[in-house]
């Protein structure tokens, strides 16, 4: 089983949410003033991800299923440790003690399987509803500030496969903007620095 880290999963989850977000957010505005065009470009993904709100209730997530994690680690070992006593003394166990052990091992290898589908699936369910929780909010704040700011259109630069800005000079580039504005409005203050990210509740597979 692959380990996949938390930034990694969160950009996976993250289309499927943003999309309504954005959807939400391009909804029909009242017709604004003629004028120039003012664009912007936004790296969505970074924005969400880097809100103060998002790395808390990240960081709340991990240690959610940290127990879980400990708990698949365990029998993990357990059954590394089992190989390893089969392998060794093989040839001195009788026909009917081989098999016991064998399907010992097999039905722990078995639980670990399951357990760390049903454990990867609720993290992913978890996982999903924060994204969406927090595209609909970062969603609001960006075009509150297009608004206020006099920006007709605002293009999502961060995801390479499917962005169709090809080019944009800096000084349009509003994710730092959108950032600042949405930790100015939640009032969440920023997370303690965090040595390493933490991975999603699935073991090293057994050997």
């Amino acid at each position: 089983m692959k380990r996949l880290s938390v930034f990694a999963l969160t950009l996976a989850l993250a289309s499927t949410a943003m999309a309504a977000a954005q959807s939400t957010a391009a909804a029909p505005k009242p017709a604004a003033p003629a004028g120039p065009t003012k664009v912007a470009v936004v790296a969505f993904q970074v924005a969400l991800a880097q809100t103060n709100e998002f790395q808390r209730d990240l960081a709340d997530l991990q240690k959610k299923y940290d127990p879980k994690k400990t708990q698949l680690k365990a029998l993990n070992d357990e059954i590394e440790n089992l190989t390893k006593q089969l392998q060794s003394s093989s040839a001195q166990l009788s026909d009917a003690e081989r098999v016991n052990r064998t399907r010992t091992l097999d039905e722990k290898k078995k639980q670990l399987e399951r357990e760390s589908q049903d454990a990867q699936s609720d993290f992913q369910a978890d996982m999903q509803q924060l994204i969406g929780k927090m595209a609909n909010k970062v969603g609001a704040v960006m075009t509150d500030y297009a608004e206020k700011n006099g920006f007709t259109l605002v293009l999502d630069a961060g995801d390479e496969q499917s962005s169709s800005v090809l080019y944009a000079v800096e000084s349009t580039n509003i994710t730092k903007a959108i950032i600042d504005a949405y930790n100015q409005k939640s009032g969440v203050p920023a997370p303690p620095a965090q040595p390493a990210a933490v991975d999603a509740p699935q073991p090293a597979p057994a050997h």
